[in-house]
């Protein structure tokens, strides 16, 4: 069990820095508990899609993980970026609004490396559900930490809280090609 535990604390440090990112923007209680659900789901979920999907398959896009997560944590942090820098007016969306389809998206980039963890959890006989539970709750803990760290990060921001957020989330994304995270 402390296994299972490391191992869900270290693939729940991603989901903390792009929540860190998101939190800074602000956000609502609605908006928490959606990156907190989204981010759990896929954390929890990509280790069984990992089994399911087989070695052959998971093993190929194994090389190549690392740098789709990137790229889609980069692009993410771009595309948030250029929404902030071209935010000029009230008709825009207010700060904190983050959308489902971004936050699945960012969800996803960050748990694409743990379809290789499906493997591992097979290989060392630990129980499936207990996997799913712990490394379901340690990242949607680790989420709403970052979260409330970034939104106190961005309440000192003020205004530049998305163009902030959108920089982290670059950030994790070339953290994570770097192999750094």
């Amino acid at each position: 069990m402390p296994a299972l535990i490391l191992v869900a604390l270290s693939l729940g440090l991603s989901n903390f820095a792009a929540a860190i990112g998101i939190g800074v923007s602000g956000g609502s209680a609605r908006t928490r508990l959606k990156v907190g659900i989204i981010f759990g789901v896929f954390e929890a979920g990509m280790p069984v899609a990992g089994l399911a999907l087989g070695r052959g398959l998971a093993g190929a896009l194994g090389g190549a993980a690392r740098w789709v997560s990137a790229g889609l944590l980069i692009a993410t942090g771009a595309w948030a970026l250029a929404q902030a820098i071209r935010a000029d007016g009230p008709a825009d969306a207010p700060a904190g609004s983050q959308g489902t389809g971004r936050l699945i998206v960012t969800g996803l980039a960050l748990s694409i490396d743990n379809l290789a963890v499906g493997f591992a959890l097979g290989a060392f006989r630990v129980s499936l559900p207990v996997a799913i539970a712990v490394i379901g709750c340690v990242s949607i803990a680790l989420s709403l930490a970052g979260l409330e760290l970034g939104s106190r990060i961005g309440s000192r921001a003020g205004q530049r809280g998305e163009l902030l957020g959108g920089l982290v989330l670059i950030a994790v994304g070339a953290a994570i090609a770097a192999g750094l995270i």
